[in-house]
């Protein structure tokens, strides 16, 4: 039965001597060495018995057997040898056969190379045996003379591959990632790096300071005899103790250590040394862990200090979350796959040597479906149908409101919530039954799963699991030492000390077992090479594949124990769909994986070869299938899909790869409807390889760039570079078609169809509503359109993609509300902004703004920074208590896309009635009621679309019953424009909303309206339409008004100066909170302007309370809005404008001319030279041309004076200040126009002189920091026009004026100055 169920995990080794009678072996022999599957005890394995010889030929004959030779065995005998340990106690070990070629090689006898073995001895019988009796007595060569104290590290092939491609490119470039598999040798490749490229300080920074052993182990064999010296603070020396040797160093750092640094914002003053060298190499263990936390990743920025010249060599087994940081050429890739096909293949290849790959055991996957055994469905998640260990492992706190059960008058805080099922599972494992498929039903599983690896969810459930299984009739029977490392909770407490339990426990067990139970300690970067299984009882279908494979890999240690090698290892997975997936991501990161659909089932194919996953269901055995493995490939992929927000290349399929010429024309023209768009940065999981080649064109091109350039054929290169633009094709098909899939995940989340009902590529176009269709997708792209690109969509992960997200939102609804709001906010995080007509609000700023302003609750830190566990209560006194703090307020959100808004004022209304009535008092249904309740109750929503009504419902019910009171308009913008007093007349009918009032009083109206609309110009120049929503929630008197806009009404223009009027002239307004750079709310988009929010209540003042934010500044004052003609943002340029205005001068808007003054257009271009037709000298976004008189439309007296020419839109893109926070304000391209030049649309003028010394001076007036400073505080937009020079004072431009001059004029003080200073960049 074990044979058709479990492999044994340890096997002999049998050494054996043969030749070959021929010409070519005459005098030779090859020692070589054989697996031994045998039950037959170790004493009656005599040398040449039957069972020996027989597993010696079985091995010989797969390689000479191809060759045609006739092998003759010589000897052979059991591979074991009793060894002396470091506590003097013996010990049996298998010994391997490359141990004896070096005993023969020692003694001065090499081996000869015939044709591909390099293993043949020119010695004979005698000798061989002798050589390996040698290694049995632990002799260095046959006379145990002149004993070799030091053996040169032989590496492997990928080993050296790696190596020389390393070296090679740190010529080039500063950054390189070694994905590479456990158990590959990165600490010897990275050292022989550090040796190869002479680096003189090096480095070594991990996440596991219990690894620094293993480094210093290594670094002692790979720098024998160098003037190299190792230091950490547990070895050697301290970094300044090494900088004053002179001598080359290798410095191992803990990162938990250095980000403890006040260099990087610690508590303590240390490691300053580390921060203040210039390393010439920073290796990172482990990488992967530094992105796990924003602390970690930026403590390594710190000692590694880009652009200095410093490598930066990253290591990783499962770099799934840094792969994107990272370009093909600067990945070396070393995979299970790989490893176990070198492994499979060595004996044909180099015909029967010493295969390195031969400890290295296979992995064998077995699942089983905990739920199923069970028949209990309360442990199954919503959100993707996988077991809920969690849940499975819950124990009872003594809160009735966490634990929702009475605890059972016999059980304590700390037992199992289900213990009658955690009975179960143990029993299941342990029945007696010989015909078992569970891992310890009988005395011989137990044997070959001697000490495994339990992962539990917890500290207090592995506490629990112990107490549980010490009471067990099997697990407590004495024979088990039960081993708990998980700790106490404390995330410091050292690993060392959980490795040595372990350790200590493995020697004292004897004939006896172990059972280590851990939620995350030991499953990096640490060796216990005596586990042969790991028992999956932790995570969920969405555990981190990097975390999963990293404990996984950990069983497959080398481990060389009593005489026997480990040959195989097993993990036992109690969630079989989250094995599935976790299988497919590690094949997603395979060096083949990802190139074309087709690959994928050939590469899980090879992995199931080498791994098996074997699924049992009661009493039936099934071995999965690669179609299978696919099918969940997919949904690994439509994962990522969603968790990019669409934005990702997997959701597209192979037929990118066949684009035709017809094809390539039709994205062009989708292109010039939505032009191209880059992706954005994405979230950090699965990453799988982005090349758009097929698997042999990818092959092709490696091979052909690892030629050089001097071998290239003309024939080659050609077929490069189309092999480059073939991919460049695809890359840029993508990009084209992003700008489309990135809407298609709001729209899947709010579509109003059964939950049950798939969502497919061809039903999606027919499920969103025409009117939502022109309001959520990029103008101009019809649903026509589209169908003719859906085809590029893969359809199967665009369903998984779909019933990810939905899964994601019928999950929330089995929560808590407050819980439930924490789910919502988390799946709108994968949602893009695609545009800045479609911009969504992020949770983060829905809670600034609201909590800024109206109070309630903010489910972030004060900074809003980062998310909160628990929401927080931010009370803004009269305004909360007069909306929130209100049980029956009634507050509007008056342009709903997502809900959010309303998710936060539901929640803040619900929490006030909850303070009321009880946290306690209430169960989980009651307290799911009492929001529907708050919902229908409280809440009154505004919506342009259909769609967006039922992402709003979606948000704020999920899959629940109840109803929203919500309404969308056929032309709400129309409407709000056109018919103002309809609209008004509709939202405060009480009928209108279905409720019982003649009325509606609103109490506050909120939100984020729409910014603007396309005008459908060539120029692209939209409309703002912010302000018609602003304007409606004043005229329906509600006693609060907040909504965040467009800063750009501060100064006015296009359309929007009666409205700043109106808003500067409102003595009701009392607090604006402005974002010079609107990239500080929304990440992704560029808002010219910035972006502000307001709070305007019934209160009249004549103040109000201006908070500005630019960068890292924040500056706060009360002051009239209505001082000057515009809003002045920068709190700080008040006493400097109110000083200027006192001098009572006239203004340079005064002698500023129109917008495109000549009437030429930005596409007008000249001849090069001038003719006796076209002598106009012209200036334009191109240089300088020239054109005829007759195309120059406009005319004035001014065209024959002198001119400064100032470019009409700002330096700034979206007037963003560059990273230091300073403004150019101007452009370079500023010059005086010489009487008789002209410009084109792109220019505006200044001045009208009749000598050019006046028009220099302005220019260079202009060029001075203080008159940008003044420009600047009329500046909301990229485009500059008359009003942008309103503050600027005139000045006698026959002199030449400095700003120190101007400064002195104006009396501004040194904090003025400085400020000004701090604010505008040096101009030329």
């Amino acid at each position: 039965m074990t044979a058709k169920v479990f492999e044994k995990a340890f096997e002999y080794k049998v050494i054996y001597i043969f030749t070959v009678e021929d010409t070519t072996h005459a005098g030779l022999v090859k020692i070589g060495d054989a697996t031994l599957k045998t039950n037959t005890s170790i004493d009656k394995l005599v040398p040449n018995c039957r069972e020996l010889n027989q597993a010696s030929l079985n091995r010989i004959r797969q390689y000479t057997g191809t060759a045609g030779l006739t092998p003759r065995l010589l000897w052979s005998e059991i591979a074991v040898r009793t060894i002396k340990q470091k506590d003097n106690t013996l010990k049996l070990e298998a010994f391997r056969d490359h141990q004896v070629h070096s005993v023969l090689k020692n003694s001065g006898i090499n081996p000869q190379k015939l044709s591909n073995s390099r293993e043949w001895f020119a010695v004979d019988i005698e000798t061989a045996k002798k050589a390996i009796e040698a290694v049995k007595n632990n002799y260095a060569n046959l006379s145990n003379s002149d004993a070799v104290k030091h053996q040169p590290i032989i590496f492997r092939p990928e080993q050296a591959d790696c190596i020389e491609k390393v070296v090679k490119h740190f010529k080039k470039a500063d950054r390189f990632l070694i994905n590479a598999k456990m158990r590959y040798g990165k600490t010897f490749v990275s050292l022989e790096i550090v040796k190869r490229c002479k680096f003189q300080k090096t480095i070594i920074m991990t996440h596991r300071p219990v690894v620094d052993d293993g480094w210093y182990e290594d670094f002692t064999k790979i720098f024998y005899g160098t003037d190299y010296v190792y230091g950490s603070k547990a070895k050697g020396n301290t970094v300044d103790e090494l900088l004053k040797m002179g001598k080359p160093f290798i410095y191992f750092a803990s990162v938990q250590d250095l980000r403890g640094s006040s260099a990087v914002g610690g508590k303590f003053t240390k490691n300053s040394s580390i921060f203040n060298t210039v390393w010439d190499c920073c290796v990172v263990d482990e990488a992967h862990e530094g992105t796990t936390t924003l602390l970690g990743e930026e403590t390594v920025k710190a000692v590694f200090k880009e652009g200095q010249g410093t490598k930066f060599l990253a290591l990783s087994g499962t770099p799934f979350n840094i792969l994107q940081d990272y370009d093909a050429d600067s990945i070396y890739t070393w995979d299970y796959i790989m490893e176990q096909e070198c492994k499979s293949e060595w004996d044909l290849l180099h015909f029967g040597d010493s295969n390195p790959y031969d400890e290295l055991p296979e992995l064998r996957i077995y699942t089983y479906s905990l739920g199923d055994v069970l028949k209990n469905s309360n442990y199954i998640t919503f959100e993707d149908k996988a077991f809920n260990f969690k849940e499975f492992f819950r124990t009872f706190t003594g809160d009735m409101k966490l634990d929702n059960i009475s605890m059972p008058i016999d059980a304590e805080v700390g037992d199992f919530v289900h213990e009658a099922d955690v009975w179960s599972f143990l029993n299941l494992m342990t029945t007696e039954d010989a015909d078992s498929y569970y891992p310890y039903s009988n005395k011989e599983y137990r044997e070959l799963f001697k000490h495994s690896l339990w992962m539990v969810p917890g500290v207090k459930e592995a506490k629990a699991l112990k107490n549980l299984m010490l009471k067990h009739p099997v697990f407590g029977c004495g024979q088990f030492n039960i081993v708990n490392v998980a700790g106490n909770g404390d995330e410091e407490e050292a690993s060392e000390e959980a490795l040595s339990k372990v350790r200590n426990a493995i020697k004292e067990a004897g004939d006896d077992y172990t059972i280590t139970l851990s939620c995350g300690k030991l499953t990096t970067g640490v060796t216990v090479k005596e586990w042969t299984a790991v028992f999956m009882l932790a995570g969920s279908f969405s555990t981190s594949a990097a975390n999963y494979l990293q404990t996984i890999f950990r069983v497959q240690s080398p481990c060389n124990i009593n005489g026997r090698i480990k040959e195989n290892a097993y993990v036992f997975d109690f969630a079989p769909d989250r094995t599935l997936k976790m299988v497919s991501a590690a094949v997603s990161v395979s060096a083949r994986a990802g190139k074309t659909k087709e690959s994928d089932q050939r590469i899980l194919g090879k992995f199931l070869n080498y791994c098996p996953v074997i699924g049992i269901s009661g009493s039936a055995m099934e071995e999965y299938s690669a179609t299978i493995l696919l099918q969940q490939l997919k949904k690994a992929y439509a994962e990522k899909v969603v968790y990019n927000g669409f934005d990702d290349v997997n959701l597209y399929n192979d037929e990118l790869l066949k684009l035709s010429e017809v094809d390539i024309k039709k994205f062009d023209k989708l292109k010039g409807i939505i032009g191209t768009s880059k992706a954005q940065e994405k979230q950090k999981d699965i990453t799988v390889n982005n090349q758009g080649l097929t698997e042999e064109e990818y092959e092709e091109t490696e091979k052909l760039k690892k030629k050089k350039k001097k071998e290239i054929t003309p024939e080659e290169k050609a077929r490069l570079e189309e092999l480059k633009k073939l991919k460049k094709t695809r890359d840029d098909a993508i990009s084209i078609l992003r700008g489309i899939s990135i809407r298609m995940p709001l729209l899947i989340y709010g579509a109003d169809i059964p939950y049950d009902e798939e969502i497919t590529i061809d039903s999606f176009v027919d499920i969103v509503d025409q009117a939502s269709w022109n309001e959520f997708m990029p103008q101009g792209i019809t649903k026509a359109m589209f169908k003719q690109f859906k085809k590029y969509y893969d359809a199967e992960v665009f369903i998984a993609a779909g019933r990810r997200i939905r899964n994601l939102a019928k999950a929330a609804d089995t929560f808590e509300p407050t819980e439930r709001v924490i789910k919502i906010a988390s799946l709108f995080s994968y949602f893009k902004n695609p545009d800045k007509e479609t911009v969504l609000t992020p949770w983060r700023v829905v809670n600034m703004h609201m909590s800024d302003t109206l109070g309630g609750w903010d489910f972030w830190d004060t900074e809003h920074k980062e998310m909160l566990d628990a929401p927080r209560y931010v009370d803004c006194g009269e305004v909360t208590k007069n909306t929130f703090g209100k049980e029956n307020a009634q507050i509007l959100e008056i342009n709903s896309k997502t809900g959010l808004y309303p998710l936060y004022v539901v929640y803040s209304c619900y929490r006030n009635k909850l303070d009321i009535i009880g946290d306690d008092n209430l169960t989980l249904e009651e307290k799911k009621e009492l929001w529907r309740e708050t919902v229908e109750e409280n809440l009154f929503v505004i919506c342009k679309t259909p769609m967006a009504k039922t992402i709003t419902k979606r948000t704020l019910l999920g899959y629940g019953s109840g109803r929203i009171n919500a309404h969308c308009f056929d032309d709400l913008i129309n409407t709000l424009k056109n018919k103002p007093e309809q609209f008004q007349k509709r939202v405060l009918k009480g009928s209108f909303w279905g409720k019982d009032v003649k009325n509606m009083r609103f109490d506050a109206i909120v939100g984020n309206p729409p910014y603007q609309e396309e005008t459908g110009s060539e120029s692209r120049q939209a409309k703002p339409i912010y302000h018609y929503f602003v304007l409606q929630a004043k005229a329906l008197s509600p006693n609060y008004i907040s909504m965040i806009t467009p800063s750009r009404w501060f100064a006015g223009g296009m359309g929007l100066d009666s409205y700043r009027l109106e808003m500067i002239s409102d003595k009701k307004i009392d607090k604006i909170v402005d974002f010079t750079n609107a990239k500080n709310c929304f990440p992704q988009i560029s808002i010219s302007g910035g972006v502000s929010y307001f709070l305007r209540s019934n209160t009249l003042s004549d103040n109000c309370e201006v908070l500005n934010i630019h960068g890292d500044k924040i500056s706060k004052m009360i002051r009239p809005l209505d001082e000057f003609p515009i809003l002045v943002r920068y709190n700080e340029a008040v006493s400097i404008l109110r000083k200027v205005r006192e001098k009572k001068e006239n203004t340079l808007d005064t002698i500023i001319s129109s917008i495109s003054p000549y009437g030429l257009s930005t596409k007008v271009r000249g001849i090069e030279k001038p003719d006796s037709v076209n002598n106009v000298k012209m200036y334009s976004s191109k240089g300088c041309s020239y054109i005829s008189s007759a195309e120059v439309e406009k005319k004035d007296s001014a065209i024959n004076t002198y001119r400064t020419m100032v470019s009409q839109t700002s330096a700034e893109h979206a007037g963003e200040a560059s990273r230091d926070g300073t403004f150019r304000v101007l452009t370079k391209s500023m010059t005086v126009m010489e009487p008789g030049d002209v410009c084109t649309h792109s220019y505006i003028y200044a001045g009208s002189f009749a000598s050019k010394c006046e028009a220099v001076n302005l220019m260079y007036y202009l060029k001075g920091k203080f008159a940008r400073f003044l420009i600047l505080q009329a500046l909301t937009s990229i485009h500059l026009s008359k009003s942008t020079f309103l503050f600027v004072p005139m000045q006698d431009f026959s002199k030449l004026w400095t700003d120190e001059e101007l400064y002195a004029k104006y009396d501004l003080s040194n904090e003025e100055i400085s400020f000004i200073d701090s604010m505008i960049k040096p101009m030329k």
